[in-house]
């Protein structure tokens, strides 16, 4: 759900923005939150360059899990 976002939640587009040029399904990281439901995304490369910032509301955003695994014994 989407009110469960927070500060360093890693997040996708549901939609496309041709005017940031972000495309739907571009990862990026929460780094900073409004009150009104809006967040500032950092999007980076592989190699942790931001190439782009945008304000969000947060029903725009999917957040993304990762498991973590145990190691076999």
């Amino acid at each position: 759900m989407e009110s469960d976002l927070k500060l360093l939640d890693v997040v996708a587009l549901l939609e496309d923005y041709p005017q940031l040029r972000l495309r739907k399904g571009e990862v990026g990281t929460i780094v900073e939150e409004f009150d009104d439901g809006v967040v500032e995304v950092e999007f980076a490369d592989k190699r942790g360059i931001a190439y782009a910032f945008a304000d969000l509301p947060k029903s725009e955003l999917l957040h993304l899990h990762t498991v973590e695994v145990a190691e076999p014994a």
